[in-house]
C-alpha cells in the first residue's frame, strides 16, 4: 500500500464570509512592510564587507588578503572569524528577541511586538552608521538582531490572523515579498555608495533606518488582529475591527469561533510546556524542521555575502555587486509566482517543484566553479565573461525557486498551522530555530567555503535532496483552511493521526453542531 502523499484537504471544513476588502489588502501590505527591515540587512551585510574601505578601516588583516595578497587561495580569501562574526550576531540576538517577543506579543498584542522591533532596529542602524571601531559595529548588529527577532515573530501571526483564510497564503506571502525587496533595496545602495570610497559604507549601514521608521509608524496606525483583541479580553472592539476587516456585518460563526478558540488558550497555563504535549507533536516538529530546513537550502549563502562570492570566483568590485543586484531582483520577481499560486497549487507543489529546481543548481555551480578553480582555486584563474554569466544564470534560476517555494513558504506555512494556544510560544520556536540555524551557517560560511571549496554547493544540495523527502511525506496540504480548523489536517495524516487523540475530533464536531453563543454587538 503506497504512503499518502499528505495532500488530504479536509472534507467538513467551515467557509467563513468575507472578502479581501481593500482595508484588509491595505493593511496587510503595511504589516508585511516589517519584513523590510529583515531583508535590507540580508542585503546590506555582504555587500559592506566586500567594500574595500570598510575592510581597511575595521579588517584590516582581510584587507590585505584580498586587495594585495596574490598568493592566497582563492576560496579563502574572506576567512575570517571576525568578518562573519560581524555578519552573524544579528542571528544570535535575533533568536533571543523572538523567545522575549512571545510573551510580548501575546499579552501586548502584535503591534507593540512590531513597534519595539522597529524602534530597536532604528538604534542599531544609527550606530552601525557612526561606528568607529568593531566593538560598535557588533552593538549596532545586537540591536539590529532584537529588531528583527521582535518583527520577526509578530508580523507572519499578525498576517495570518488578518487575512481571509481563501487568501491567507498570498497575503502572508507579502511579508517575503518585502523582505526580497529590502534585499534589492540593500543591493542596489551597496553598488552606488560603493563608488563613494571613505564612507559609502556608512550610508548603506545607516539606511537601515528608512525600512525602521517604516515599520514604526505602520505598528503605530495599523488596527490590531481580531484574535488578539479577544485574546485580551477586548470583545467589542474585536467584532467591530473583524466586520471592517471582511467587509460584511454578518461574522457571527467567524467571531464565535474566535472567542471559542481564545477560551480554550486562556485555559493554559504554560503554553511553552503545552508544546511539548503529544498532541502537538506535528506543530513542533514543523515548528522546528522547516526553518532548519530553510536556512541549509544554502540561500543564505547567496544572501549574505552575494558580492564576496562572487569576488571569490574572479568577478571584479562592481561586478560583484551588480550580480547581487541581479539576483535580488530575480528574487522579487519569483515571490509573485508564489503570490499568484500559492492558493492556487497548494504549498506542498511549490515546496517539492522548489526542492528540485534547487537542487539542480546547486550541483550545476558546484561543477562550474570546480571547473574552473579546482581544489586549489588558483587566484590567477580568470573567468571568460560566458562563464562567468552561466554561473550567475544558475544562481539567478536557484534563487527564483528559493523565492516562490522555501523563501516565503517556510514562514507562511509554520505561522498558520498552530493553534491559538500555543500560537506565540511555537512562533517563537519558529524564529529562533530560524534566526539560530543563520547565525550557524553564516558563522560558519567562509570557513566552509575555505576547506570545502566548490564541495560546498554540493553540502548545501544533499540537504535540498533530504527536506524535500520529509516534505513529501510528512507535510500535509493546508491551502484553503480556515486557521482555526487546522487540527483536522493532522487528524487524516498517515502518520500523524497516531499523536492525535480520538476526542479532538469530537471537539471538532460539537463544535461545528453547538447552538453559537450571542455575539457581542
Amino acid at each position: 500500500m503506497p504512503i499518502p502523499s499528505g495532500g488530504f484537504v479536509p472534507q467538513h471544513q467551515k467557509e467563513y464570509p468575507g472578502n479581501a476588502t481593500p482595508f484588509v489588502l491595505a493593511t496587510c501590505i503595511v504589516a508585511a512592510m516589517g519584513g523590510l527591515i529583515f531583508g535590507y540587512d540580508i542585503g546590506i551585510s555582504g555587500g559592506v564587507t566586500s567594500m574595500p574601505s570598510f575592510l581597511k578601516e575595521f579588517f584590516p588583516s582581510v584587507y590585505k588578503k584580498e586587495e594585495l595578497d596574490t598568493s592566497t587561495n582563492q576560496y579563502c580569501k574572506f576567512n575570517s572569524e571576525t568578518v562573519t562574526l560581524f555578519t552573524s550576531t544579528l542571528y544570535v540576538t535575533a533568536l533571543l528577541a523572538s523567545l522575549v517577543a512571545s510573551t510580548v506579543t501575546r499579552k501586548l498584542g502584535r503591534r507593540r511586538s512590531m513597534l519595539f522591533g522597529g524602534l530597536l532596529f532604528c538604534s542599531g542602524a544609527i550606530i552601525n552608521a557612526f561606528a568607529q571601531n568593531v566593538a560598535m559595529l557588533i552593538i549596532g548588529r545586537a540591536l539590529l538582531g532584537f529588531g528583527v527577532g521582535f518583527a520577526n515573530q509578530s508580523v507572519p501571526l499578525y498576517l495570518a490572523e488578518m487575512a481571509p483564510y481563501k487568501y491567507r497564503g498570498a497575503l502572508n506571502i507579502v511579508f517575503q515579498l518585502s523582505i526580497t525587496i529590502g534585499i534589492l533595496v540593500a543591493n542596489v545602495v551597496n553598488y552606488f555608495f560603493a563608488k563613494i570610497y571613505d564612507w559609502g559604507w556608512r550610508l548603506s549601514l545607516g539606511g537601515a533606518t528608512i525600512p525602521a521608521m517604516i515599520i514604526i509608524i505602520g505598528s503605530i496606525v495599523l488596527p490590531d488582529t481580531p484574535n488578539s483583541l479577544i485574546e485580551r479580553g477586548m470583545y467589542d472592539k474585536a467584532i467591530e475591527n473583524l466586520r471592517r476587516i471582511r467587509g460584511i456585518k454578518e461574522v457571527d460563526k467567524e467571531f464565535n469561533d474566535l472567542v471559542e478558540a481564545s477560551k480554550a488558550s486562556n485555559k493554559v497555563d504554560h503554553p511553552w510546556r503545552n508544546l511539548v504535549e503529544r498532541k502537538y507533536r506535528p506543530h513542533l516538529t514543523m515548528a522546528i524542521a522547516i526553518p532548519f530546513f530553510q536556512q541549509f537550502t544554502g540561500i543564505n549563502i547567496i544572501m549574505f555575502y552575494a558580492p564576496v562570492l562572487f569576488k571569490t570566483i574572479g568577478f571584479h568590485d562592481n561586478a560583484s555587486l551588480m550580480s547581487a543586484v541581479i539576483t535580488g531582483a530575480f528574487n522579487v520577481l519569483a515571490t509573485f509566482v508564489s503570490i499568484y499560486g500559492v492558493d492556487k497549487w497548494g504549498r506542498r507543489l511549490l515546496f517539492l517543484q522548489g526542492g528540485v529546481q534547487m537542487l539542480i543548481c546547486q550541483v550545476v555551480v558546484a561543477i562550474f566553479i570546480g571547473v574552473k578553480f579546482g581544489v586549489s582555486g588558483n587566484p590567477a584563474a580568470q573567468l571568460p565573461q560566458w562563464y562567468a554569466m552561466l554561473i550567475v544564470l544558475c544562481i539567478c534560476l536557484y534563487v527564483c525557486a528559493f523565492a516562490w517555494s522555501w523563501g516565503p513558504l517556510a514562514w507562511l506555512v509554520p505561522s498558520e498551522i498552530f493553534p491559538l494556544e500555543i500560537r506565540s510560544a511555537a512562533q517563537s520556536i519558529n524564529v529562533s530555530v530560524n534566526m539560530f540555524f543563520t547565525f550557524v551557517v553564516a558563522q560558519v560560511f567562509l570557513t566552509m567555503l575555505c576547506h570545502l571549496k566548490f564541495g560546498l554547493f554540493l553540502f548545501f544540495a544533499f540537504f535540498i535532496f533530504v527536506m524535500s523527502v520529509f516534505i513529501y511525506f510528512f507535510l500535509t496540504e493546508t491551502k484553503g483552511i480556515p486557521i482555526e480548523e487546522m487540527s483536522i489536517v493532522w487528524k487524516n495524516h498517515w502518520f500523524w493521526c497516531r499523536f492525535i487523540p480520538d476526542n479532538d475530533d469530537n471537539d471538532l464536531e460539537m463544535a461545528k453542531n453547538r447552538q453559537p453563543p450571542k455575539s457581542i454587538n
